[in-house]
């Protein structure tokens, strides 16, 4: 995943502050667990904000897989695909734990933003998100399985773990099946990757059960095993 540049961390700041204010035109909702915010086909006219929580993106393929297309956090913007008028929803979201969003109307979007001057931030904001939709294609073509799945740990640890001098600490429950649809490959090949990256010591669980991430003996792995089969 590209890391989140500075412009479009102070774009999902400056755009939770401008909604916060705005209460008249633009209600919340509440989400369930595991419920879905919306689903492919529907009609599209809502642009959501994530005040709390996390939402994934899913795509369902021509041969009934799904694609976990993305994960979206507190701050981030998703349904804005209803701005491009192709009027129905290409993908589901669903509610990863329970969230909080804010629901802007897409004839009000853009003038929330204008009245703000936040459209220059939204432009990077959506440009360092086509930069992460590109490398996930890239990585999907080019790096194997294993590979891929190495990077996906490292890309949900850096978005939605906590840090620490030594490694990250995932506390979302992210299933064995949920990795298997951002990799491309089956769950059962995921957890023979995840058992051998434990016995690298490159990820461990806590006592609590959330996923730990070894940020840099991960990294140094897969530059290892990238460079192997180059």
């Amino acid at each position: 995943m590209i890391q989140q540049t500075p412009e479009a961390d102070l774009f999902k700041k400056q755009l939770r502050d401008s909604f916060r204010h705005e209460t008249r035109n633009f209600r919340s909702t509440r989400i369930a667990k595991h419920a879905n915010v919306y689903t492919c086909g529907e009609q599209a006219e809502t642009i959501y904000f994530i005040e709390s929580g996390q939402v994934k993106l899913l795509l369902l393929s021509p041969n009934g897989k799904e694609c976990l297309l993305a994960i979206h956090t507190a701050g981030d913007v998703f349904g804005e695909m209803c701005l491009s008028g192709l009027g129905e929803r290409m993908e589901t979201a669903t509610a990863m734990e329970e969230t909080q969003l804010k629901m802007i109307p897409r004839s009000k979007f853009f003038t929330r933003l204008s009245n703000d001057s936040l459209l220059e931030g939204f432009v990077q904001y959506l440009t360092v998100r086509v930069a992460d939709q590109q490398q996930v294609i890239a990585n999907l073509v080019t790096v194997d399985s294993e590979q891929r799945l190495g990077k996906t740990l490292l890309q949900l640890a850096r978005k939605l773990g906590k840090k620490d001098p030594r490694s990250i600490r995932i506390e979302s429950r992210i299933s064995h099946e949920e990795l298997s649809e951002m990799v491309g490959t089956t769950r059962p090949r995921v957890s023979m990757f995840m058992q051998r990256f434990r016995e690298l010591g490159l990820i461990e669980t806590s006592e609590d059960r959330f996923l730990i991430v070894k940020e840099q003996k991960l990294t140094d792995y897969l530059d290892r095993v990238g460079l192997a089969v180059g």
